[in-house]
């Protein structure tokens, strides 16, 4: 986005990335001083916040400087080479390339994998697996095998499908306030997990990794955890709305619990997201999922859903 925006003069539309369109108002106040010190490497005060909401231990909770390195550090701390990794696709890419990067092989069949990835809602699709199928999985396992669940999504679609109150040592979920509070640039991740693992995840992330101004904003963002409530009140009718503006020209979108859509194309999906960024609208090409004849779009506010349903039919064979 900040590419396109660099490089044009006019307004972009970006339904590209799946961000919260009525995220809670939560100011952006700064101490200056904070940035002239070092953070708190065992961020304390951070984790006291999210253990007040989550109800989890602060031994309990892993912070990172985005939901990323809280994978790619899981994965460090519980996969070495020739482990494998259960990855059901399409989902989000950055858990095979954190299984690639300490060695391990990603496989399709869970019987006899080190830890199973669990997206939950999905991304692409925005598909919610239920709680009782989540505690179903995590009661299958075997004890030397473990369970991811990324619930970065879920405070966008249903908090009562989230397993992120559940105490076992199988069982590792991760979290983000980036989609929930619009806020990408302020990359904050955490995670809740054993405290033994939690304790390695600690040591093996970089030192100081959250910054000073991604922790302040946290605290705070965390107080209005309650107002997400509103949040997808608005998010499910702009998306049934836009549900039923993709039925009128043709298309035919995947169900969806979160705040995105997956959409299946008569056609190659390039060509379609070409044509609508000469437009100045951005929409995911799927092809890095493996569905070059799919985009994901973004629930965004009724006004700019207007827009993009009066460009998109012109972008079509």
């Amino acid at each position: 986005m900040r590419w396109h925006q660099r490089h044009s003069t006019e307004k972009i539309l970006d339904f590209s990335a799946n961000l919260n369109p009525f995220p809670p108002n939560v100011p952006l106040e700064f101490d200056a001083g904070a940035i002239g010190a070092y953070p708190d490497d065992r961020y304390e005060t951070l984790k006291e916040a999210i253990s007040g909401v989550f109800r989890r231990d602060p031994e309990e909770i892993a912070v990172g400087n985005g939901s990323v390195e809280v994978i790619r550090t899981y994965c460090t701390s519980t996969l070495g080479a020739g482990d494998r990794a259960a990855i059901f696709e399409p989902t989000f890419g950055e858990y095979g390339m954190a299984v690639r990067l300490c060695g391990g092989e990603i496989t399709s069949d869970p019987a006899g994998a080190a830890v199973r990835f669990l997206c939950n809602p999905n991304n692409p699709d925005g598909a919610l697996t239920p709680r009782t199928t989540v505690l179903a999985i995590l009661d299958e396992l075997k004890p030397d095998q473990r369970l991811f669940v990324d619930e970065a999504f879920i405070e966008l679609s249903d908090p009562a499908a989230s397993v992120s109150d559940i105490r076992d040592p199988a069982l590792f979920v991760s979290r983000s306030i980036t989609k929930s509070f619009a806020v990408p640039g302020l990359r904050f991740g955490f995670g809740f997990g054993d405290p033994d693992l939690v304790a390695e995840m600690e040591t093996r992330r970089l030192p100081w990794t959250v910054n000073a101004c991604a922790e302040t904003f946290t605290i705070a963002a965390l107080e209005h955890y309650r107002d997400l409530e509103e949040s997808r009140r608005l998010i499910r009718a702009e998306r049934a709305w836009l549900e039923g503006a993709f039925k009128r020209i043709g298309l035919s979108p995947l169900p969806s619990s979160a705040n995105y859509l997956l959409v299946p194309l008569p056609c190659e999906a390039a060509a379609v997201c070409a044509a609508l960024s000469d437009r100045r609208i951005l929409v995911r090409d799927c092809t890095s999922f493996g569905l070059p004849k799919a985009i994901r779009v973004a629930v965004r506010t009724r006004e700019e859903n207007r827009i993009l349903m009066e460009a998109l039919p012109a972008c079509l064979p």
